[in-house]
């Protein structure tokens, strides 16, 4: 019989092994509501959160909604291409980057295509001009959908970039 501590457990579904897309520890992926169609990004699952390399952000308010335009050099080594992107806010979290360091961040939601697969990612915004890779993909967005293969690179192979409005 139950008592008053006992707390109910969360079931948790996850794909089987073969439903699970397979990564290396460097993907190709594209963020179809970013116009982003290819990026390289490091899969991080020492990262809880994902995070998009902004060069420039401007926070701004319209009609009551916290939004962000933002400006992303989505090929690495080419400061000439340049991607305007605008999106919701959903939050500001403060982050602790590799070296420890914490900084506020600002959180948005936005659609992720690896390979053949799509599903809804939250993405941080920060500068990562010192850094390889203009993206990181955190755990929490690879959350049983993948199977991590450190080994390998580009297992999911070009994103299926479609008109997805």
């Amino acid at each position: 019989m139950p008592t008053k501590t006992d707390k109910p457990t969360k079931s948790v579904t996850y794909p089987t092994l073969e439903d699970r897309i397979n990564l290396g520890w460097r993907e190709w992926v594209a963020l179809p509501d970013l116009d982003i169609p290819r990026l390289k990004v490091k899969v991080d699952t020492g990262a809880r959160t994902s995070c998009l390399h902004t060069f420039r952000t401007e926070p701004y308010t319209e009609n009551g909604e916290r939004r962000v335009r933002f400006w992303v050099h989505p090929v690495q080594n080419n400061l000439h291409h340049v991607v305007e992107c605008d999106a919701a806010v959903l939050d500001e979290r403060t982050v602790s980057d590799s070296g420890g360091h914490r900084e506020s961040r600002l959180v948005i939601s936005t659609r992720l295509i690896i390979g053949e697969a799509i599903w809804p990612i939250e993405m941080t915004l920060t500068n990562r001009d010192s850094m390889r890779f203009r993206m990181l993909l955190g755990r929490t967005a690879m959350s049983g959908r993948s199977v991590i293969y450190p080994e390998a690179s580009y297992l999911a192979g070009e994103p299926a970039m479609r008109t997805i409005k």
